[in-house]
């Protein structure tokens, strides 16, 4: 059991480095040198955590942060803010009844798929 987690806690650091790679790639546009600079960091160190072997301190995840504007719920976990708050923005448009019978709608349609 303590084997599989450490395993799931490599395959999360390793997509947290793809993660902030695709970031300083493609929404920053900035080298290695560059982004490690602004964040307080080497660019080795950079490169060890996108290539999921190390992790951003506190100080450098908030200094990045604040730089891409990304959460930090996205940059750890890959959790889309923007679909959350979407999602709450057309959820106010119904009842609490109504989202309730949509959400055991969907229940029954994950159990309709998963015996398929």
């Amino acid at each position: 059991m303590i084997e599989s987690k450490n395993h799931l806690e490599r395959l999360e650091q390793i997509e947290r480095g793809k993660r902030i790679k695709n970031i300083r790639e493609n929404e920053l546009h900035m080298n290695k040198t560059q982004l490690a600079r602004e964040i307080g960091i080497s660019s080795q160190f950079l490169g060890l955590v996108e290539n999921g072997k190390g992790n951003l301190v506190y100080k450098s995840l908030k200094k990045l942060r604040n730089l891409s504007g990304y959460s930090s719920d996205y940059i750890l976990f890959g959790i889309d803010d923007n679909s959350i708050s979407e999602t709450k923005k057309v959820l106010e448009q119904y009842s609490e009844m109504e989202i309730s019978e949509a959400i055991k709608l969907l229940n029954n349609i994950a159990v309709f798929i998963r015996n398929k």
